[in-house]
């Protein structure tokens, strides 16, 4: 997969995932992990899948509806792709934290919702919930931030309500940052966000 590594000032720190939103690529959300974690090593990703030339990571059949066979197997090729990269730049493979905006978001989701251990926590800016009516691995002592704007045309904020839901019922430990906006990032989310990672990984 197309990515950037930036190895970091502080190697006990958690490895930050940038995951982009359609359309993006992996330079896109680098700004970002200089509010999060300066010291943290960062791995960029760019989504595998084109939409009319659009980056993304996994395909769908319409807006909010997702294609399950192809998220599944992007999934499955995303986790596998951290274990190699991880070995690669020799970062800590349980030792990571995903920051997703979006597309990116709901991999990041995918990846909580199907494999126990890929992800330490998770930074989840305007995500949908993955796959409805399955069983997630317990998350339990996985911390996950999600962000979600009260007026999204792209993702409801029902999504955002049945996501929460989900992540708790498996054991994870959910909090959600509601803004009166739409689906776009906001600074005041990244702060918020920002705030959130080093109660937990400070």
């Amino acid at each position: 997969m197309k990515h950037i590594f930036q190895e970091g000032k502080d190697k006990a720190r958690p490895t930050l995932l940038l995951l982009h939103g359609t359309g993006g690529n992996e330079n896109d959300l680098l700004p970002l992990a200089g509010h999060i974690d300066g010291a943290a090593s960062v791995l960029s990703v760019r989504g595998s899948v084109l939409e009319n030339g659009m980056p993304r990571f996994f395909r769908r059949l319409a807006e909010g509806v997702f294609d399950e066979e192809d998220l599944v197997f992007r999934t499955k090729e995303l986790n596998e792709f951290l274990d190699e990269a991880a070995n690669k730049y020799c970062f800590d493979r349980n030792n990571i934290v995903a920051i997703g905006y979006s597309n990116g978001a709901n991999i990041a989701g995918s990846l909580l919702f199907h494999y126990q251990s890929a992800l330490k926590g998770a930074i989840l800016h305007h995500p949908m919930v993955p796959r409805r009516g399955i069983e997630l691995p317990d998350l339990a002592g996985t911390p996950v931030f999600i962000t979600a704007g009260k007026n999204d045309p792209i993702c409801p904020a029902q999504e955002t309500v049945d996501l929460q839901e989900y992540l708790e019922k498996a054991n994870g430990d959910v909090q959600v940052h509601w803004e009166n906006n739409g689906h776009m990032l906001t600074g005041t989310e990244v702060a918020a966000a920002a705030e959130w990672y080093k109660k937990h990984f400070s």
